[in-house]
C-alpha cells in the first residue's frame, strides 16, 4: 500500500471512530464500573425469551454507569413481516419521552431570563387568560354527559404545565364530546395540519378537568409548554430543539419527523392481541403514525419526537451529569437538581413524586419499586421507558414499539434486572495530572 493510501485509510478509520463516539457514549467493561456481566446476561435472556414467545417484536436495551456504556443490546426484529432484525441504531417513536426534552428546553429559557415558572401561561398565549373547568352539575351526577362549566379560580402557570397540575387532560373527562368535536383528543398530533400554536389556542377555549394546582392530571400540558417555548424563544420548536439541544449533544437521529433516507431504520409498531401475542399495528394514527409522509405541521412537545438509544442516552447522561456532556453545558447543576425534586408533595402517588417533567422515587418501599431515593424517569405510550439514578450513577433505556401493550410485565422486570446487575460502586475518576510549568 502506498503511503498516500495508508494515510487515507487511517483518516477514514479515525473519522469513523469519531462519528461512532458522537452518536453514543464511550463503552467500558461492566466490571470496571461495578456491574456484573454475568448478571447483565439475565436481562438479555429475559428479553430474548419474550421475543421468542412472540410477546414483543423487537427491543433495544442500553445501560450506562459512570458515563460508560456497559450494555447495549438489540433483540428480535424491527419488522417481523419483512424479517428485518432489530438494529441498535433503530429509530423509535418515543411519544411521552418527548416531555423530558421539552422540559429541558423550558428550563434553558428560564436560565436565560426569558420566562419564570411563576409566569401565567397567558403572558405568552393570551387565549389562556381566562380558562374554564368542567364539573358535575350542582346537586346531581355527571351521568348522561351532563356537567356544568365554571371559571378557573386562577390562571394556569408555567409550573402547572411542567408538573401536570394545570387541570388539562387529553380530552377524556366530562367534556370529552367537546374535545372530540374540536378534533383535540388524545396525545397523538402528528396527523394534524395546523401548528401547535393554533391547536393550543383552540384548546384554551375548552373546559379543563380540574382547577389549576389541585390535581395531577396527565394531558396536553407539555404541548402547551411547547407553544410557550415557541413564543418565548421566537422560533419554532423543531428549530429550538435542533439548535439548542440535539446539535450541541450530537443527537444526530432525533427529530419530530423522519427524513426519507432514514425510513428503513424506523421500527415497526405492533399491538398486543387478546391471545397474548402481537400483530402489526394499523397504518397512520397512533399505529405506524404520520412521521414520514404526514403533514409535518404540528410539533408536539408532549409526544411527537423520534430518537435512538444512543441519542436519548446522551440526553439522559447530560441530565445525570448535572446539565453537561462532553464539555457542552445546557443547564446549571442546581437547575437539574430543581427539576428532579418532588414538586407535588403527596399529590402524585404513594412513595413517588413528580418534578418538572419527571416521575421521582421518594420512598422505594412505599412505592414498591426497586431503586434509589431521587431516581427519576418516565415512559411512552409505545412502551419504552428510561431510568436515571444519580446515587448509582446509572442511566438505563428500554426501547420498543408496542401499543397497546396489553398485560405485558416487561417494564417491571427490566427495572429489577438492571438494578440486580449492580454489585459494587463506581470507582472514582482518576485525579487530573498536575501541569508542569
Amino acid at each position: 500500500m502506498s503511503l498516500k493510501r495508508f494515510h487515507l485509510a487511517v483518516l477514514l478509520v479515525l473519522c469513523g471512530a469519531s462519528l461512532a463516539f458522537a452518536q453514543g457514549l464511550p463503552a467500558a467493561s461492566p466490571a470496571s464500573v461495578g456491574v456484573s456481566a454475568e448478571r447483565l446476561d439475565r436481562m438479555s435472556d429475559v428479553v430474548q425469551d419474550y421475543v421468542d414467545h412472540g410477546r414483543i417484536a423487537g427491543v433495544v436495551t442500553w445501560m450506562a454507569r459512570g458515563g460508560k456504556v456497559v450494555q447495549f443490546g438489540s433483540y428480535g426484529q424491527m419488522d417481523v413481516e419483512r424479517h428485518q432484525p432489530m438494529r441498535k441504531d433503530a429509530i423509535f417513536r418515543i411519544a411521552s419521552m418527548s416531555k423530558a426534552v421539552t422540559s429541558v428546553a423550558a428550563m434553558i429559557l428560564m436560565e436565560e431570563g426569558k420566562l419564570l415558572l411563576s409566569d401565567p401561561v397567558s403572558k405568552f398565549i393570551p387565549a389562556f387568560k381566562q380558562t374554564s373547568v368542567a364539573v358535575p352539575p350542582p346537586g346531581g351526577s355527571a351521568a348522561g354527559g351532563r356537567f356544568a362549566i365554571v371559571p378557573a379560580r386562577r390562571e394556569i402557570r408555567i409550573r402547572d404545565l411542567m408538573t401536570h397540575t394545570s387541570g388539562i387532560s387529553y380530552g377524556t373527562g366530562l367534556a370529552a364530546d367537546q374535545y372530540k368535536a374540536a378534533g383535540i383528543q388524545g396525545w397523538y398530533l402528528a396527523d394534524k395540519k395546523e401548528s401547535i400554536a393554533s391547536l393550543v389556542d383552540r384548546l384554551a377555549a375548552l373546559p379543563f378537568d380540574a382547577q389549576p394546582g389541585e390535581k395531577f392530571i396527565y394531558g396536553f400540558s407539555t404541548d402547551v409548554l411547547g407553544a410557550v417555548i415557541e413564543k418565548a424563544s421566537g422560533t419554532d420548536l423543531e428549530t429550538f430543539f435542533r439548535t439548542r439541544i440535539f446539535e450541541p449533544l450530537k443527537m444526530v437521529d432525533s427529530s419530530f419527523f423522519l427524513p426519507g433516507e432514514k425510513r428503513d431504520r424506523l421500527a415497526t409498531v405492533y399491538s398486543a392481541t387478546p391471545d397474548g401475542h402481537i400483530g402489526r399495528a394499523p397504518e397512520g394514527g397512533m399505529g405506524q403514525g404520520d412521521y414520514v409522509n404526514g403533514p409535518r405541521a404540528c410539533l408536539s412537545g408532549g409526544a411527537g419526537l423520534l430518537s435512538t438509544a444512543s441519542d436519548y442516552g446522551r440526553f439522559l447522561q447530560m441530565l445525570l451529569n448535572g446539565g453537561e456532556l462532553d464539555g457542552v453545558r445546557l443547564l446549571g447543576p442546581k437547575t437539574v437538581e430543581w427539576m428532579t425534586a418532588n414538586h407535588l408533595g403527596g399529590l402524585y402517588q404513594e412513595g413517588l413524586g413528580f418534578g418538572l417533567g419527571f416521575e421521582i422515587i421518594v420512598d422505594p418501599g412505599r412505592a414498591g419499586r426497586l431503586g434509589s431515593v431521587g431516581a427519576y424517569g418516565w415512559g411512552s405510550a409505545y412502551y419504552p421507558r428510561y431510568f436515571v439514578d444519580p446515587q448509582e450513577k446509572l442511566v438505563a433505556l428500554f426501547l420498543c414499539q408496542l401499543i397497546p401493550a396489553g398485560n405485558l410485565d416487561l417494564h417491571e422486570k427490566l427495572g429489577v434486572l438492571m438494578y440486580q446487575s449492580i454489585v459494587g460502586p463506581v470507582p472514582p475518576a482518576p485525579a487530573a495530572a498536575a501541569k508542569t510549568r
